[in-house]
């Protein structure tokens, strides 16, 4: 039988404000995740992507109209 092999971690400290992180806790814990989890999961997106997995812009993208929208939608996965 071949012995499990972990790997190594290490920790991470941030400092997040108290009431964001208390909301993000609720939120994570009814998905049954730590933010521990988010992190991680951030992490490995990062690793992937070789960057932030979301745009990052100090230039305001406009929101999309309720019509823009539906095109959107219908452009990506065909009409409802």
């Amino acid at each position: 039988m071949k012995a499990m092999t972990s790997e190594k971690t290490t920790l991470v400290r941030a400092r997040v404000p108290f009431k964001r992180l208390q909301k993000a806790e609720r939120i994570l814990s009814k998905l049954g995740m730590k933010p521990s989890d988010a992190i991680n999961m951030l992490m490995a997106q990062v690793e992937l992507y070789q960057g932030l997995p979301f745009n990052v812009s100090l230039h305001k993208e406009p929101l999309l109209s309720a019509d823009g929208q539906a095109e959107a939608w219908t452009e990506a996965l065909g009409e409802y």
